[in-house]
């Protein structure tokens, strides 16, 4: 029999899920050591469905109100033994990483930046490069590119900072440069007693920059939290 496993969990004697897993299959928790590992049991799951990636989803967010679990990746497949040898193995990491989202939820911003650009400077149509110049220029405008998108990620980090910085315990931003501005992912790892002040803030930004589009989801799991460096080696049951 293999197992399929949802998330990790801590201080939870009982589970209080009223959906399915993956293929509709049942959901329990495998206690090991102080830890809760939230499974479904089946002899093989159609990891290829999108109904089964909705299905992981409404598994982990189900746990919501009940604690604070560090989701694993869509797609963990194996037998109770590689899980208890993995819990195991990164025993301490598992305890520091869910120390770190305890009493947390992920809040997510999505930030389309409108700016203004520069036009970038073309070289006449008479003068002709040599491939050797062509490449360092492009090399050129590659590290003036990056240089600008650390800039920016360190502009945009400040600012949102600046309104929500005792508010967050943990950042990541993903920037994505266009033509016209910038789309940014933000994530941000916010203590539950916080989320309606967070909110607050956020319109408060809104206010006062129109400058920034900004669209607000949350409170989820914090996925862009859970450390993939602890993920099990065994993905969709090939190690």
């Amino acid at each position: 029999m293999t197992l399929y496993a949802y998330c990790i969990v801590e201080d939870v004697d009982t589970l209080d899920v009223s959906v399915r897993g993956i293929a509709n299959a049942p959901v329990s928790m495998l206690k090991i050591d102080e830890f809760g590992i939230v499974v479904s049991e089946s002899e093989s799951f159609p990891l290829t469905q999108s109904e089964s990636v909705m299905a992981h989803a409404a598994v982990v967010r189900s746990l919501l109100d009940q604690t604070t679990s560090l989701p694993l990746r869509f797609g963990t497949v194996l037998t109770e033994q590689q899980l208890r040898h993995y819990v195991a193995t990164y025993k301490p990491a598992l305890k520091k990483n869910l120390a770190h989202v305890r009493g947390c939820v992920e809040m997510d911003l999505k930030i389309i930046w409108q700016q203004a650009k520069p036009a970038a400077a073309q070289p006449p149509e008479n003068e002709k490069q040599g491939p050797g110049t062509a490449f360092l220029e492009k090399k050129r405008r590659e590290l003036l590119g990056d240089e600008r998108q650390a800039a920016q990620k360190i502009e945009l980090s400040n600012l949102l900072r600046e309104h929500l910085g005792g508010l967050i315990r943990d950042e990541h931003i993903e920037l994505h440069p266009s033509r016209t501005g910038m789309l940014a992912g933000v994530f941000h790892l916010v203590e539950r007693l916080n989320i309606e002040r967070y909110q607050k803030n956020v319109q408060e930004i809104r206010n006062n920059r129109p400058d920034l589009n900004i669209r607000l989801s949350g409170p989820w799991p914090p996925y862009s939290f859970a450390n993939i460096g602890l993920e099990f080696k065994t993905q969709f049951g090939v190690s």
